[in-house]
C-alpha cells in the first residue's frame, strides 16, 4: 500500500498563510521597537506563563481565558480499522475569546 502524502496548497489571494510564532516576534519587535532577541524573550515569556499556569485558569481581560477542562471516558473506534474502543478520561486546555476579541473579528 503506498502512502499518500497530504498536499499543501500554495497561499492565494483569498487563503493567507497561518500567523505563527515567528510572525508574532517579528509582530512584538516592530510594536515595541525592540530587537528580534528581545521580542522573542518576551513572546516566549508569555507563552511559557500560560503554559504554567493554565491549572488555575489564566485570564486576559480583552482577550479571553484559558482554563483545564475534563473530559470523561468515552466509547469510539478507530478510524482505520473500525473496531470500537474505549476512550480514557484526560484533560484538555479550552480558549474562550473575551468580548473585545469577538467584536474585532
Amino acid at each position: 500500500m503506498a502512502k499518500t502524502t497530504k498536499e499543501v496548497k500554495p497561499a492565494t489571494k483569498e487563503t493567507k498563510p497561518p500567523f505563527n510564532k515567528g510572525d508574532l516576534i517579528e509582530f512584538v519587535a516592530k510594536q515595541t521597537n525592540l530587537p528580534k532577541i528581545q521580542a522573542k524573550t518576551a513572546v516566549e515569556a508569555v507563552l511559557d506563563g500560560i503554559k504554567k499556569n493554565a491549572k488555575r485558569d489564566v485570564r486576559l481581560v480583552g482577550f479571553g481565558s484559558f482554563s483545564v477542562v475534563k473530559r470523561k471516558a468515552r466509547k469510539g473506534f478507530n478510524p482505520k480499522t473500525g473496531m470500537k474502543m474505549d476512550i480514557k478520561p484526560s484533560k484538555t486546555v479550552k480558549f474562550r475569546p473575551g468580548q473585545a476579541f469577538k467584536t474585532s473579528v
